[in-house]
């Protein structure tokens, strides 16, 4: 079933009525709630609950969890809430054989909260519904981890940021490579001057396939509308798709079409924009751009094939973000470049090493300055392991804050990125502004701002955490610059 790309029509205030939280808060500026509940002792029980376990929800929360269960963490699998009745058998079969317990059945989520004590859910839905699901659990005082995309828009990240404040909650946003310790090794590096005035990052994450991507979700007779609860997973009631007819491809490959997913924006690009975002401690981008289009995979699909996403930070740095879903040979290097040299990452999610490419000494003065492999602690356990690790820890603490990746995280890279599409398929640049949590259209007044600062002669602006005050964000002066300026009066400006 083809989708035409546009928007459903639904109205996106309507979802916001149903989730009845606050107004979103400026970022960075709600503190947590301070009625949060006690920390889980180490004899207490952790019930968690799966919110739509599909494919990454069956694969990497209900297996790492039943593995970590099996180890000795302090949890227990208990209830399962799906609309396709054979995916919840098939998931229940599997707690039971490894865990030895069998869980509750469920078709809708909410039942599951209401009736099942839980402390915790894990949610593995399509994109349209995380917000909802995230909201509903945190206001019944519940844990949550929720794979990435954290929401589908930008104004339910920010609900959701504000929800989980608001709560006193732990959540994790499921973007598990940013539970490896590079990213916390790269920024303590940028922040002590490594590099140098930070001026650039950019990442990728190519991939090919002959028949199209999101299309080896394959597609099975048994399902079916007697099997699949097609309107609920549409989520119609809800106001968050409209009504249509049941399509097998819609429902399985559902990243294809705009109504329920964004492609390559969300399923990817979101991966590697935390990662960034994480390494040199940026959060909301200032003005974004995307561009891109459909130039091969002519499959029915909305979603590009070929795409690219410029954000451009208060904090004087740009993140380019690029991939192409036709080609995965030839990606370009992720890296972040700074005045005085470059952290060179190479492709992938994990690194054993990584690579300081200084600048020549006639730029840094600095002739001590060499090329270097950086070792990088290599954890034996796989991302996902260690990212469901790191929630369950920080449950136990009781500490919101103790998440790899929390909310105010996945809401920054949520804006990157999905202003990105926006901006494809709107033909659009956005500004956002990140105390307000309003998004603008482009205009130019993001030039004007740093031509102002140029030419009041300013200071460079750096990532949060810099400690390494002047050092790769200066200029020197030459002599000859003393004849710049205007004549005044007849007279050079060297005699003013």
């Amino acid at each position: 079933m083809s989708q035409s790309g546009e928007s459903t029509g639904v109205d996106r205030r309507d979802f916001m009525k149903t989730t009845g939280t606050a107004a979103a808060m400026a970022a960075g500026l709600s503190t947590f709630a301070t009625t949060a509940a006690s920390a889980a002792g180490s004899n207490e029980r952790i019930r968690i609950g799966f919110i739509g376990p599909g494919g990454r929800g069956f694969g990497a929360h209900v297996k790492t969890l039943c593995q970590q269960k099996n180890e000795g963490s302090n949890i227990d699998l208990v209830a399962v809430a799906d609309v396709y009745s054979e995916q919840v058998d098939k998931v229940c079969d599997y707690i039971q054989k490894e865990n030895g317990n069998t869980p509750a059945k469920y078709v809708d989520y909410r039942d599951m909260i209401e009736k099942e004590n839980l402390d915790a859910v894990c949610i593995g839905t399509p994109d349209h519904w995380h917000a909802k699901q995230i909201v509903d659990s945190l206001e019944a005082g519940l844990h949550v981890y929720c794979e990435k995309p954290m929401t589908k828009f930008v104004e339910e990240a920010l609900k959701v940021v504000d929800a989980w404040r608001s709560s006193g909650k732990v959540m994790q946003v499921g973007v598990q490579s940013t539970s490896l310790p590079v990213w916390n090794q790269v920024r303590e590096l940028i922040n002590d001057g490594k590099l140098g005035k930070v001026l650039q990052f950019q990442t990728e994450y190519f991939r090919n396939s002959d028949m199209g991507q999101w299309r080896y979700y394959a597609l099975e007779k048994q399902m079916t509308p007697k099997t699949i609860d097609w309107k609920r997973w549409l989520g119609v009631e809800e106001g968050l798709a409209e009504d249509m007819p049941f399509d097998r491809a819609v429902y399985k490959q559902w990243r294809r079409f705009w109504p329920f997913g964004s492609g390559m924006f969300t399923d990817l690009f979101v991966h590697r924009t935390t990662s960034m975002l994480k390494a040199t401690g940026l959060m909301y981008p200032g003005r974004v751009v995307g561009a891109g289009g459909i130039y091969l995979e002519y499959d029915g699909r909305d979603v590009p094939d070929v795409a690219t996403v410029v954000a451009d930070f208060n904090e004087g740095v740009q993140g380019l973000i690029n991939a192409t879903m036709c080609n995965q040979e030839t990606r370009i290097n992720q890296l972040i470049r700074g005045h005085f040299g470059s952290f060179v990452f190479g492709n992938g999610e994990q690194f054993e090493s990584f690579k300081f490419v200084p600048e020549r000494p006639q730029v840094t003065h600095d002739s001590s300055l060499k090329e270097e492999d950086i070792a990088v602690e290599t954890p034996k356990e796989s991302t996902t392991y260690l990212h469901f690790k790191n929630w369950v820890d920080a449950i136990n603490a009781n500490d919101p804050k103790a998440c790899n990746n929390p909310p105010d995280l996945g809401a920054a890279a949520i804006t990157t990125v999905i202003l990105g599409a926006r901006s494809y398929r709107e033909g659009r640049v956005f500004h956002f502004d990140a105390s307000t949590g309003t998004i603008s259209d482009g205009d130019g007044s993001w030039a004007k701002k740093w031509e102002k600062n140029s030419e009041d002669r300013g200071s460079a602006s750096h990532v949060p955490g810099w400690t390494a005050g002047d050092y790769g964000s200066t200029l020197r002066e030459p002599d000859y610059m003393k004849l710049a300026g205007p004549w005044v009066n007849g007279n050079p400006p060297e005699n003013s």
